[in-house]
């Protein structure tokens, strides 16, 4: 996947079930969800990976994480319980190089990572 493709939803020029949006970020349903609720959240702002992001970031990153309280609320799962995932770079499975957040949830999710 291009990392224009996230760009091309923010400023839907193609369609995406955006369930959020303000000046600052996006959210939308992820086409191939992995949970009953599974949600991006990106900044409007590309921000190809964590390893680029700058002081200046800082407050659109801070409200990602206010915008994904408000979804899982929005969502009923709050209460219950979800995963936030930010995958940065290869071996951290990063597919698309737009920095976005994953809100999973609906479900017990079980361990992310197998201890060793």
């Amino acid at each position: 996947m291009s990392d224009e493709l996230f760009l091309k939803i923010v400023n839907r020029e193609i369609p995406a079930d955006i369930v959020f949006q303000d000046d600052r970020v996006t959210a939308f349903r992820d086409i191939n969800p992995q949970a009953p609720t599974h949600i991006l959240i990106i900044p409007n702002k590309l921000i190809p990976s964590v390893n680029e992001v700058s002081e200046e970031d800082e407050a659109v990153l801070g409200h990602l994480l206010v915008v994904a309280r408000n979804i899982a609320r929005q969502e009923g799962i709050a209460e219950s319980g979800y995963r936030l995932l930010i995958n940065c770079g290869d071996h951290g499975g990063q597919e698309v190089y737009h920095l976005h957040m994953h809100l999973f949830g609906g479900r017990p999710l079980g361990r992310m990572i197998e201890r060793v």
